[in-house]
């Protein structure tokens, strides 16, 4: 089974900057895929990027140019670096993996955008 960590979130103003990272538990070299959601209160969970194991790259319409998913084998770790955060990104945000069929979940860390 694959744990994952997340860490990195935080308070920031609109216009800011934070990167999330996402520790895993054993060698994510051959994770299928691993990504990002995000939940705001009172919505749906939503899929905001994904890197797979061949390090294509998929995004949210609303994050394309703001956002960068990234991936480092060496440390079993996935990143995304969010730029010009808008208080829209305010969300809790999870990393999730996908291994042999199998999804794998973080606990979740708060991103909160305002002045």
């Amino acid at each position: 089974q694959v744990q994952l960590v997340e860490s990195g979130g935080g308070l920031v103003q609109p216009g800011g900057s934070l990167r999330l990272s996402c520790a895993a538990s054993e060698s994510i070299f051959s994770i299928n895929a691993m990504g990002w959601f995000r939940q705001a209160p009172g919505k749906q969970r939503e899929s905001v990027a994904t890197i797979t194991r061949g390090t294509s790259t998929t995004y949210l319409d609303s994050v394309k140019g703001r956002f960068v998913i990234s991936r480092d084998n060496a440390k079993n770790t996935v990143y995304l670096q969010m730029n010009s955060l808008k208080p829209e990104d305010t969300a809790v945000y999870y990393c999730w993996a996908l291994h042999y069929d199998n999804a794998y979940w973080g606990q979740g860390t708060q991103v909160t955008v305002s002045s």
